[in-house]
């Protein structure tokens, strides 16, 4: 009864953490706005006040300039989060997360590719594309991943999958191609693109990825006993009956297609999916039926924390995100590989 009441308390403090720091993201910025003037828009957009009081004005810069970005925050959090649990899980490594493990370097590798080479698909619009192309590039880095890390037996060792460096190959391809043969403009858009933005998020992109965090969570919470065994090895799963093979590999396809989704519409963002889930299972433990709803709460809470202090810290000057998140997961990295050193 005290673990439920603990992940009760904890669901509804993530909660209010979200409300309150999206008030103050919708209310901060070039033109600040009282709270009141944002929950006034907020209320009239919902329909439930007339909202007589409302300027045009505080009506755009809420609701069609920082909504689309703090939802969009939210969900590329959210699907980070779970992301992260899922490969967790999957390679018993509490090192791998997308960023890690190569797979949005592998979706930067796609995107780059069609900005810099001016890459198209017949009758696809541009947004479509360059999902297409991130989905395709994090499978392809996910096949090396696995390839070079899988044993002879075709078992995945846990202590293998991270020191796959297919990430930094990734990044060198995504460097020569801007460098060499970007143009000026598009070789600095590019560069801001790949240290994460959510600068350039509109209502389109935003339902998009709000659509697909949702739909990711629903989908992997029907996995959760699938998880549950793999998270005690590959051996504990087969007794139960699972087809590890196949298993494993829907799960990674649908972790690549969210990985892939997130870097379409905000570029590379790093340390999400690896320091929340180790954060979340200190007070939830390991089952992943609490695990993932949480985590995607606290994914989603950090993630719109960091964007506010990125473009609220320099009022002349928005800081990447990236930057903002690896500055928090830098130091839970270094604590994970010390502890993985002294299990060693």
């Amino acid at each position: 009864m005290s673990r439920w009441l603990g992940v009760t308390l904890l669901g509804v403090a993530l909660t209010v953490v979200i409300l309150a720091t999206a008030t103050v993201a919708l209310g901060v910025g070039s033109a600040s706005l009282s709270v009141g003037d944002v929950v006034d828009v907020v209320l009239r957009r919902l329909a439930l006040i007339p909202g007589e009081n409302v300027t045009v004005e505080a009506d755009r810069i809420v609701w069609e300039l920082r909504m689309p970005r703090v939802l969009g925050a939210l969900s590329v959090g959210a699907a980070l989060a779970i992301c992260g649990v899922v490969l967790q899980s999957l390679t018993r490594n509490e090192l791998a997360d997308p960023y890690l493990l190569g797979i949005s370097s592998g979706s930067t590798v796609g995107v780059v590719a069609v900005i810099v080479f001016g890459l198209s698909l017949p009758l696809v619009p541009e947004s479509l594309t360059l999902t297409a192309a991130a989905f395709g590039g994090a499978i392809l880095a996910m096949v090396l991943v696995l390839g070079l890390a899988t044993g002879r037996s075709g078992a995945l060792p846990p202590g293998r999958t991270i020191l796959a460096a297919v990430g930094q190959l990734c990044a060198a391809f995504t460097s020569l191609s801007i460098m060499v043969f970007g143009e000026r403009d598009v070789s600095r858009m590019v560069m801001n693109w790949t240290l994460g933005s959510f600068a350039g998020m509109r209502w389109p992109n935003a339902t998009v990825m709000l659509c697909c965090a949702i739909a990711s969570l629903l989908v992997l919470l029907f996995t959760t006993s699938t998880l549950d065994a793999f998270a005690f090895g590959e051996t504990s799963a087969r007794s139960l009956g699972i087809n590890v093979t196949r298993a494993r590999w829907i799960l990674l396809i649908i972790t690549a297609l969210i990985t892939a989704a997130t870097v379409a519409v905000a570029g590379p963002i790093g340390f999400v999916g690896l320091t929340i889930p180790h954060l979340v299972r200190i007070a939830t433990g390991p089952g992943h039926r609490t695990l993932l709803p949480l985590t995607a709460l606290a994914g989603a809470a950090l993630m719109l924390v960091a964007d506010t202090l990125a473009r609220t810290l320099r009022p002349s000057t928005e800081i990447p995100i990236g930057v903002i998140t690896a500055t928090i997961g830098t130091p839970v990295l270094v604590f994970l590989l010390r502890r993985q050193a002294g299990k060693a």
